[in-house]
């Protein structure tokens, strides 16, 4: 019996730690730092530009390999039989031997364009595709940034539409019993109606949204989110300071697509340079030693012969049907593409800039803005509920107010949204996002200790905890 009992005990507590695990797991919320984490794990963009690094190396390392000694051996064993009419004694006479030829060769060259130029455009080329990587790396900060607030304002918007529903909801059983009652017309039952049918509506709306934003968020993790860490409410806005054609010359210079960019179009133009050189005489130094016993024709030497050669190879291309002219102009086309894409890239990068530092700016006034009109909104919606107590009010007056301070609420959360992801939007197209700026926005949420109760912009947009 007392063995049963201490079974049972052991499968108790068994199950309270296995309970207490499923609770911690269940009241675990991913932050703005572990989704990043994942993000790492599982973005194939960012896996793509660290392979291309390596394809720059391999390409760098063919065409110097290019331009160093190239030595090579060969080795030959031959078994002959060589038959000869003997003038003497008129007839043919029949020998058997064995024949060895060994061959080692060493070639360097000294002078060739075309190689050189290639050398240095593989080294523009594994430059360029470094940049890309970074490029890549401060693509994914932005997106996770910017995916994990859209979920986070989606829930919002639901969150909204639900309380709202309820609200009126409960608004609607107690129109309905004053109704019943006779105590209030038949509209302002049926406007309950229609605006509670209304929220439904908006809900499935915002239930899509927080559907989709989820997916994106999946998209760069591999995993569906569950649970994420809701932002703070006491975190100050600041305005980025600085003048924006300041910000304009910092993007131009430090923005790694556009670095990347320029560094393509330096490679386009090595590989115009290589081109043109093919049109030159190549130089090369040559070093031969053979040992064999066989000649021409494998005829019999009789012993073994050494042979040490060392020359001086001039090869002048004369005339390859034109090639290399055609090879040149493709070379030169494929520049001048460069050259636009560059083009391209500068004035979206003009674009991305100034409108991220402008609307960043303009999120801040909102918020601002958008708190004074919520303390009005709700204090109109309280004065609606207290004039509809003593009939002076309509319901329709109620629920516009009541419409009014939840739509402020909406605007409100996504100014704040707005603001992080157009700060994060802004010092990506300046080329200075960084994970340190993930901790920071990181610290900016509920579970993230911080030192003090709010949070600061430095004048460089970068953001800190005070």
């Amino acid at each position: 019996m007392n063995h049963k009992r201490r079974m049972a005990m052991k499968m108790l507590n068994v199950l309270l730690v296995a309970l207490i695990f499923l609770m911690c797991e269940t009241a675990y919320a991913d932050d703005l730092l572990s989704i990043y984490h994942q993000a790492l794990e599982a973005d194939p963009e960012l896996k793509s530009s660290e392979t291309k690094i390596k394809i720059g190396t391999a390409q760098k390392g063919q065409a110097l390999g290019e331009m160093l000694p190239q030595v090579t051996g060969s080795a030959n064993w031959s078994t002959n039989s060589q038959n000869q009419f003997n003038q003497i004694k008129k007839r043919d006479q029949t020998s058997d031997y064995n024949g060895t030829r060994y061959v080692v060769s060493l070639n360097q060259t000294l002078i060739d364009f075309p190689k050189f130029w290639t050398w240095k455009k593989a080294q523009a080329t594994e430059s360029q595709y470094t940049l890309e990587n970074v490029q890549s790396q401060q693509s994914l900060l932005f997106k996770v940034v910017d995916n994990y607030f859209a979920v986070l304002e989606a829930e919002d918007e639901l969150s909204f539409f639900k309380s709202e529903e309820e609200t009126t909801r409960q608004q609607l059983a107690q129109i309905q019993k004053l109704f019943d009652r006779e105590l209030v017309k038949i509209t302002e039952l049926y406007a309950l109606e229609a605006r509670l049918d209304q929220i439904k509506a908006d809900s499935i709306e915002a239930e899509a949204k927080l559907v989709t934003a989820k997916e994106g968020l999946r998209e760069l993790t591999g995993i569906t989110p569950s649970t994420l860490t809701k932002l703070r409410d006491e975190i100050e806005y600041k305005e980025l300071e600085g003048k924006l054609d300041d910000w304009l010359a910092v993007a131009k210079s430090e923005n790694p697509t556009l670095i990347a960019q320029q560094y393509a179009i330096a490679a386009a133009d090595l590989d115009v340079s290589a081109q043109k050189a093919k049109h030159l005489p190549v130089v090369e130094l040559q070093l031969n030693y053979y040992n064999t016993n066989t000649g021409f024709q494998s005829a019999n030497l009789g012993n073994q012969i050494d042979t040490q050669v060392a020359a001086i190879n001039v090869n002048v291309p004369i005339f390859s049907g034109g090639t290399t002219t055609h090879r040149t102009q493709e070379a030169q086309h494929k520049l001048t593409l460069n050259k636009y894409d560059n083009e391209t890239k500068l004035h979206a990068l003009i674009k991305e800039t100034s409108d991220a530092f402008l609307t960043s700016n303009a999120n801040v006034r909102r918020i601002k803005a958008t708190k004074k009109a919520l303390e009005s909104a709700t204090k109109s919606r309280e004065a609606m509920e207290t004039g509809f107590d003593y009939g002076v009010e309509t319901i329709s007056d109620v629920l516009k107010a009541q419409e009014e301070e939840f739509k402020v609420k909406r605007d409100l959360a996504k100014a704040k949204y707005g603001y992080i992801k157009n700060r994060m939007r802004f010092m990506q197209a300046i080329g200075m996002i960084s994970e340190e700026n993930l901790v920071e926005v990181n610290g900016w949420l509920q579970t993230t200790p911080a030192p003090t109760e709010k949070a600061n912009i430095d004048p460089k947009g970068q953001p800190q905890a005070n």
